[in-house]
């Protein structure tokens, strides 16, 4: 479903409480009413979605009135921002890639490292941010607001109040979740229109469910429309440029444990961001750990990863058939996966059949930008990806397996004896 406008969004909130006693609204082929109905008990209202839409796209919640919500998150984008990672106030870089809107409402947690646990929590921290939208304090936005007669009226209409932190965080997270993601070439398949992938999509379908192993986490059908499995894993990205251990072992010293504003600075402005989730929870077990994103419009929503670094699918097919990269809390399920270059060509393939029929113009031009990159793979290594070298599984007749203390994964390396 493509980007709902301001007036598109009180038309969907207005048909849906219209038509439907549940107030479940029109949802996009793909997705699951009973899904919308647990996920949203409570719809939003036309009024709430309308401002929200308003503030979403508001540059004035930043401190120089430079950034809004859609600075990071543009529409004609498929809610992302195309760049590596996001870009706030004076053009500071941050550590992080700005994930897709587009079905963030049935998001267990927000963000890559799930540091908040609501659309509401999440509209908040952006704001504050001295890399984002700058703004000092929740009392600063808040008089900044109040001070535009638009919202001070048009919340004291909603709430019968003039607005506080948290109404302001609320009609942003009304208007997200109007913002909906389905309609693609796959959906049309699943509902029997057999000739909505070409042989090449199907085939990318079938890898993607079996050779590929992609579906591990990302399994998606009529009833788990978010290709997600929502958890948190170490696949290495960032495994050649950090000291897991080290950084750990620092971060330990520093974070302080549910302090929401400072992991949100410790994960957009530090070192400290590769550590992912283990910021969040401090368990060691999440030390690298990043959130499953969703692979609906993963076509047109790259660069990729937590951190931006692969520029194509082509790149990120290459990551996990190799078995990622080696470190010492690496997720058990990653390994080589042996996948020839025709069958990387047809999982990209059918990648990009899960684009929404809305971006049909924005998927053309990213797959041939996409293509155009493609005979540079940093990340393509196809003797450990066919098990010529390397220990990351057994598909090779005689696989070159190597003892994991060896590498000094599991403590100091012990002499050998005499």
């Amino acid at each position: 479903m493509k980007a709902i406008s301001f007036a598109g969004a009180l038309t969907l909130a207005s048909v849906a409480f219209a038509g439907d006693p549940t107030g479940t609204p029109p949802l996009p082929l793909g997705l699951s009413a009973k899904l919308y109905q647990l996920t949203v008990p409570k719809p939003p209202t036309p009024a709430e979605v309308a401002l929200g839409d308003k503030l979403f796209n508001d540059k004035r919640l930043s401190v120089d009135d430079s950034v809004s919500c859609a600075t990071c998150h543009d529409p004609a984008k498929a809610f992302a921002d195309g760049k590596a990672r996001a870009v706030g106030i004076k053009n500071q870089v941050g550590q992080r890639n700005s994930p897709t809107v587009l079905n963030a409402l049935f998001q267990a947690t927000q963000f890559w490292d799930g540091r908040a646990g609501t659309l509401e929590d999440q509209a908040k921290l952006p704001i504050l941010n001295p890399i984002e939208m700058g703004m000092p304090s929740p009392e600063a936005v808040v008089t900044k607001v109040r001070g535009i007669p638009e919202y001070r009226d048009a919340f004291k209409k909603l709430n019968g109040r003039e607005p506080t932190y948290d109404d302001i965080a609320s009609a942003i997270a009304a208007f997200e979740r109007t913002q909906l993601a389905g309609n693609a070439r796959f959906d049309r398949f699943l509902t029997g229109e057999s000739k909505a992938l070409s042989a090449k999509e199907k085939n990318g379908w079938a890898l993607f469910n079996g050779k590929a192993r992609c579906n591990s986490c990302h399994a998606g059908n009529a009833v788990s429309p978010l290709f997600s499995d929502q958890k948190f894993h170490n696949i290495g990205i960032a495994a050649h440029k950090q000291d897991f251990v080290q950084l750990a072992t620092e971060a330990l010293r520093v974070v302080r444990a549910g302090d929401e504003e400072q992991i949100d600075r410790l994960a957009l402005e530090t070192k400290f961001s590769e550590l992912g989730r283990f910021l969040v929870t401090r368990n060691e077990n999440d030390i690298g750990g990043f959130k499953t994103p969703t692979l609906r419009n993963v076509g047109v929503t790259g660069p990729y990863m937590h951190d931006g670094s692969l520029a194509t699918l082509w790149d990120v097919i290459d990551h996990y058939n190799k078995g990622g990269t080696d470190n010492p809390f690496l997720d058990g399920g990653m390994q080589r996966l042996g996948l020839t270059e025709p069958e990387i060509d047809d999982l990209v393939a059918f990648l990009f059949a899960l684009t929404s029929e809305d971006f049909k113009a924005l998927e053309k031009k990213e797959l041939a930008s996409q293509r155009a990159k493609k005979s540079n793979r940093p990340e393509r290594d196809t003797a450990i990806a066919l098990g010529k070298k390397g220990h990351m599984g057994d598909l090779a007749p005689n696989p070159d397996i190597k003892n994991p203390a060896d590498l000094g994964l599991y403590g100091p390396v012990a002499s050998p004896e005499k």
